[in-house]
């Protein structure tokens, strides 16, 4: 395959929603250098979209009701 995903660590559950792994996966395609293994970046870009999803849902929220 061609993603590279980190193996399922037993007992962990991936808490990331459908946008927050459509996001990821945008990011891998259009900049696939910028994920690298190192965990602080990982971390740090994890949070970075944690912030842009909350705002497009809460963006969507307020255009839905």
């Amino acid at each position: 395959m061609d993603q590279q995903q980190a193996p399922p660590v037993p007992g962990v559950a991936d808490n990331r929603d459908y946008l927050d792994k459509a996001l990821d996966f945008i990011e891998k395609k259009i900049a696939p250098t910028r994920f690298n293994d190192d965990p602080n970046t990982m971390a740090k870009n994890r949070a970075m979209n944690e912030k842009i999803t909350d705002a497009i849902r809460k963006a969507f929220e307020k255009v839905t009701g």
